[in-house]
C-alpha cells in the first residue's frame, strides 16, 4: 500500500511539514475532535508539534469523510459557523493522501471495523505513530509494534 499527497485542500501540504522529513503520523476522529474542536489542553504538545512542522499529520479520503460526518452529530451541537471553523482548523493541519488499496502488509484486524482504516491509513502512510484512545486500538499496540509496523498511542503519551 503506498500513498502520496492529493492536490490541493486539505492545507498542509504546503509549508513547513512538506519540505521537511517530519515523521507522520495518524489521528483517529476523537483525537481529531479533541484537538480542533475541543482545544484539550493535555493535547497541547501535540497542536504546537504540529504547527512547528516537528510531525504531519495525515488523512485519507475516507477518514476525512467520517470526520466531516462526525462533525454533524447532534450530541456536538456544533452550529455551521463552529463547524466550518472546526473544518479548517483540521485542514491547517492534516495532510490528506491518496491511498491505493493494496496493503504491503497484513495488518491486525480491529475489534471495531469502523476503526480498521486508521491502521489502514498508518501503514500506507508510513506513519510512525498512531493515536488514539480507542480501546479497540490500544489493544492492538503491542502487536503492531512487534510486526515493526508503527507504535499505536494515546495522544497524551506521545512525544515527537
Amino acid at each position: 500500500m503506498t500513498a502520496r499527497a492529493l492536490p490541493g485542500p486539505p492545507a498542509a501540504d504546503a509549508g513547513p511539514a512538506e519540505a521537511s522529513a517530519a515523521p507522520r503520523l495518524v489521528l483517529d476522529t476523537n483525537v481529531c475532535l479533541d484537538l480542533f474542536v475541543f482545544a484539550d489542553p493535555r493535547l497541547a504538545h501535540l497542536h504546537a508539534a504540529l504547527a512547528a512542522g516537528a510531525a504531519v499529520a495525515v488523512t485519507d479520503a475516507e477518514c476525512r469523510a467520517e470526520w466531516r460526518r462526525v462533525l454533524g452529530y447532534p450530541k456536538l451541537r456544533l452550529d455551521p459557523a463552529a463547524r466550518a471553523a472546526a473544518q479548517a482548523r483540521f485542514d491547517a493541519r492534516m495532510r490528506c493522501l491518496d491511498t491505493d488499496a493494496a496493503p504491503a502488509a497484513p495488518l491486525p484486524r480491529c475489534a471495531d471495523p469502523d476503526d480498521q482504516k486508521f491502521l489502514r491509513l498508518a501503514q500506507a502512510a508510513g506513519a510512525r505513530w498512531l493515536l488514539s484512545r480507542d480501546a479497540a486500538l490500544l489493544r492492538l499496540a503491542r502487536r503492531v509494534r512487534r510486526q515493526g509496523l508503527f507504535e499505536i498511542l494515546e495522544p497524551q503519551a506521545w512525544r515527537p
